[in-house]
């Protein structure tokens, strides 16, 4: 049978999406056939309608898969919306974080046949054949079926050990121009999972949701499993043969320093691979100075550590971040910071503590995020006890806008916006550099004067206004942050590539 999955990633950071990698490449060992139509517009321009449904069916396809994220899922049901028209007998199945963590919302909406809770590499496997035989689909487990409006719970499977996963199948997509479109950087990921409690991360709150869901003999969850080194890098040889332009690899995992005997045997056996430079993710509670020299010695080129409300950050101090950047600076490594806010646990000083924080570690890029509140996390919970959100509120959570989901109230709220649009500004306010830290602190004093109308109007110029500075204080040598990547990214004014 023939599968053709859709894949929505709109203003987002462009990427291969790793888990219709995994489905496409277990579907192909089963004999089947799949395609992948990608909807994101960094990749391409947005098909019309006419177009994607003579996408859709120039594929002639059995059964159409959508991978979806809380942020995506409004997106992808009109788009499935469209196509159930268009096809009415081929079915739908909706899969990705969104369906684990709520398959009846999903199912609910009324255009979805199926929705893949859990892993779902053996699932889509059992239901395509089970479609394709025309076997009864109502209790293949993992796979939760919608039929005359009833709704059919099956629990999920057992994880299988990270070894037992297929490769990853680049070829399902047209991975030469998500190569390209990135300057060269290809995007890998080692790890499933997160070793650390967390009330906010999605992949928390689907581990979760699918140990509840999980049958009562399943064994339980393990936090974070891992590929094998030999088998990371021997998909990179295989990159190496099928594709050019190769100039950088970044690894997706949340924690890529976890385990430093794995950190070890990778740093070894990749440098045997090639000398390509590569950036990952770590938590301070998982570096110090010899993870730092390991990943030197590897090719490492920046690291990256989130930088979690303070009520979410689970004894980790100050001083260990400060200690983590540190470490990575005196090894030569390049460092960003991801700042998460918005969350329900934090306050109007969490905000000022964190750009403070920034500003110490002197990272040589931050990114900033809004926080969504994903449906079954311990923050969706707390943001509903406390009255941020409405019951029901995540079919409604889907805004690509980058606005604030959460309502804290119009001061707290307008505080977020501000930071939304101009964090490199309160960075650089916070910074040592007195000439620069006054000039801003004017700057930031301005912005605070604004109420939600007059700065709604005036957020529009931050950007042509932030590269003004950015000349003027470059040409003065005064180190800075300014806007740069995307209106998400704050980059320090010493950055080469």
């Amino acid at each position: 049978m023939k599968v053709l999955f859709i894949d929505p990633n709109l203003r987002a950071p462009l990427a291969m999406n790793h888990g219709l990698a995994f489905l496409s490449s277990a579907l192909k060992r089963a004999g089947h056939r799949t395609a992948v139509i990608t909807l994101c517009e960094k990749l391409a321009p947005l098909p019309t309608d006419d177009e994607l449904l003579t996408r859709v069916n120039s594929e002639k396809p059995g059964l159409i898969g959508f991978s979806v994220l809380t942020t995506q899922f409004d997106f992808a049901r009109e788009t499935a919306k469209k196509i159930k028209r268009a096809f009415p007998h081929v079915p739908l199945v909706i899969g990705g974080a969104h369906a684990t963590v709520d398959p009846e919302g999903s199912l609910s909406s009324g255009v979805f046949d199926y929705a893949c809770v859990g892993e779902g590499e053996r699932a889509i496997v059992d239901l395509v054949a089970a479609i394709e035989k025309g076997r009864d689909t109502l209790a293949i487990p993992g796979i939760w079926a919608c039929r005359d409006a009833r709704i059919f719970a099956n629990p999920v499977r057992p994880v299988d050990p990270a070894e037992a996963l297929p490769p990853e199948d680049c070829e399902a997509f047209d991975f030469q121009r998500i190569i390209d479109a990135a300057n060269g950087c290809v995007p890998l990921i080692v790890s499933r999972g997160y070793p650390l409690e967390c009330s906010y991360r999605v992949a928390i709150g689907v581990a979760a949701e699918s140990q509840r869901r999980a049958a009562p003999s399943a064994p339980a969850l393990g936090p974070l499993r891992r590929r094998g080194v030999d088998d990371v890098v021997a998909g990179i040889r295989r990159l190496f043969t099928s594709y050019k332009n190769i100039k950088s690899f970044v690894f997706d995992d949340d924690v890529f320093t976890f385990d430093r005997d794995y950190l070890r045997d990778f740093v070894r056996k990749y440098r045997e691979v090639t000398d390509l430079p590569f950036a990952c993710s770590s938590g301070v509670a998982f570096f110090d100075a010899e993870v730092a020299a390991l990943l030197a010695q590897g090719r490492c080129s920046m690291v990256e550590f989130p930088i979690d409300s303070p009520a979410e950050r689970r004894g980790v101090k100050t001083a260990d971040f400060e200690k983590a950047f540190a470490a990575a600076h005196a090894a030569g490594l390049k460092t960003s910071a991801l700042v998460m806010m918005g969350l329900p646990s934090e306050t109007s000083g969490d905000l000022d503590d964190d750009l403070a924080l920034v500003a110490r570690l002197k990272p040589a890029r931050f990114r900033w995020q809004i926080y969504l509140p994903f449906v079954n996390t311990a923050a969706y919970d707390l943001a509903l006890k406390k009255g941020y959100i409405g019951p029901g509120a995540a079919a409604s959570l889907s805004d690509l806008s980058g606005d604030f989901p959460l309502d804290f109230g119009p001061e707290h709220n307008l505080k977020i916006r501000r930071l939304r649009v101009a964090y490199p500004w309160y960075v650089n306010a916070h910074g040592a550099d007195p000439v620069v830290s006054r000039l801003f602190s004017r700057l930031v004093r301005v912005l605070e004067s604004l109420d939600a109308e007059a700065f709604a109007e005036f957020k529009g110029e931050i950007p042509r206004l932030d590269d003004l500075l950015h000349q003027v204080l470059s040409k003065v040598k005064r180190t800075h942050y300014s806007l740069g990547f995307n209106d998400s990214t704050g980059v320090i004014s010493t950055w080469n590539e």
